[in-house]
């Protein structure tokens, strides 16, 4: 009897281990495999920025580029990339000796209008308006013979001395002669009607246009600086052949320039006038221009291979260190907060439109709603639900998924 009493308790006894070696099982596998790492960062005051980069052309704002205005050959040069010229400085001169011959040509042309315009209207020129004073003349005295043979015979015939038919004949030879007189006089006065003198008129203002495009060619063979700036480009030399619109050289003034920028069609509805520009040049790496908009995009077109709109923008720093046509880099500030609350962008998340957090609270995550602000590639701006100090977390060592009430081991 004793002896199994003995034996009954030695099976409580490793019933009893057994128990207490799954507690220990459970909780050393809830306080080590159920503990997540997290990455947890302190929310934190501090200036934060939105901003957008991209490409962008330099330009001048005021920009002189000469085209040769015929096929020709370029005589002489003058100025050397980079040359500082003044106003009215002679750059290059192309040869002329057509422009001349065109000249010429229209000015023939416009003489010959002018003629046509006094002979239309002054009935005639200088030679036709004497031959037909002389046919009117001519016509008058012929007219005046038969009124005298009419006036003549018709006594006669009142005395027996001239027949009827003699009268009617010196009565028709003095109407035919009134009826010459008077085309003679007609031709004179009206030889040319209103539509021949329009007609001239509109010939002389067409051989005057010719004349002045003409005359402006010929000018445009002396190429002069229209004003004070730098050449930033000579395309051709002495003795070399050049086609009507070939680009000879540019100038433009260094100290006033813009960057036109291309942005993508999602970003420039963040774009304003007036908004800092930080401009640089991968030519100069370290150093960095300073601009605003000037105008933002009014449309948008195909760029390559993007829908973009093109912003102007006013670069405020003065110098010519910026040079014309070179591709740069422009980084616009669309929005700034001083003194926001921030987190990283990966410590936020947006569940149905609503955004939260995971707050690390002890050694558990709780989700806290928040709103937030402005934001870049890297922070985001807390407006309310979190206060500084505060440590969020922004993702598992593991990379399992953050859930409210997991035990966690925080990593800061």
């Amino acid at each position: 009897m004793a002896k199994e009493s003995k034996q009954t308790n030695w099976r409580w006894v490793w019933l009893g281990a057994a128990l207490i070696l799954v507690l220990v099982f459970f909780s050393v596998r809830s306080l080590t495999r159920e503990r997540i790492q997290v990455r947890a960062v302190e929310a934190v005051r501090g200036s934060l920025a939105s901003t957008i980069s991209t490409n962008g052309r330099v330009e001048p704002v005021m920009n002189y580029q000469k085209f040769s205005p015929l096929s020709t050959t370029v005589k002489a040069v003058y100025v050397h990339t980079g040359d500082h010229v003044s106003a009215g400085k002679l750059l290059l001169t192309l040869d002329d000796i057509q422009a001349h011959a065109r000249v010429a040509a229209a000015l023939s042309g416009v003489k010959s209008a002018q003629a046509a315009l006094e002979a239309a209207t002054h009935n005639g020129t200088l030679a036709e308006r004497q031959a037909a004073q002389s046919d009117i003349t001519h016509a008058q005295i012929e007219h005046d013979q038969a009124q005298r043979d009419l006036e003549a015979l018709t006594k006669l015939q009142a005395t027996g001395a001239a027949s009827a038919s003699e009268v009617a004949a010196a009565r028709q030879r003095l109407q035919s002669a009134t009826a010459v007189l008077e085309a003679s006089q007609n031709t004179a006065k009206s030889r040319y009607s209103p539509s021949d003198v329009a007609r001239a008129q509109a010939a002389l203002d067409d051989a005057e246009a010719s004349l002045a495009a003409a005359r402006d060619v010929e000018s445009q063979t002396r190429v002069v600086a229209p004003t004070e700036g730098t050449v930033y480009a000579v395309n051709v030399n002495p003795t070399d052949f050049v086609e009507a619109g070939k680009l000879l050289l540019a100038l433009a003034d260094l100290h006033h320039e813009q960057v036109r920028a291309y942005f993508d069609e999602p970003e420039i509805g963040a774009l304003a006038v007036g908004q800092p520009i930080v401009i640089k040049w991968d030519a100069r790496p370290g150093q960095v221009w300073h601009g605003h908009i000037e105008r933002v995009p009014v449309t948008v077109t195909q760029y390559e291979t993007r829908r973009v709109g093109e912003a102007v923008i006013k670069i405020d720093d003065d110098g010519d260190t910026l040079l014309p046509d070179t591709n740069v880099t422009v980084t616009v500030t669309t929005s700034s907060q001083s003194n926001a609350l921030t987190i990283p962008r990966e410590a936020l998340h947006v569940e149905n439109e609503k955004p939260f957090v995971f707050r690390v609270e002890g050694d558990q995550l709780r989700r806290v709603p928040v709103t937030y602000g402005t934001m870049n590639l890297n922070q985001v701006a807390i407006l309310s639900g979190l206060n500084a100090g505060d440590w969020v977390a922004t993702g598992s060592i593991s990379g399992q998924p953050l859930q409210e009430g997991v035990p966690i081991r925080p990593v800061k």
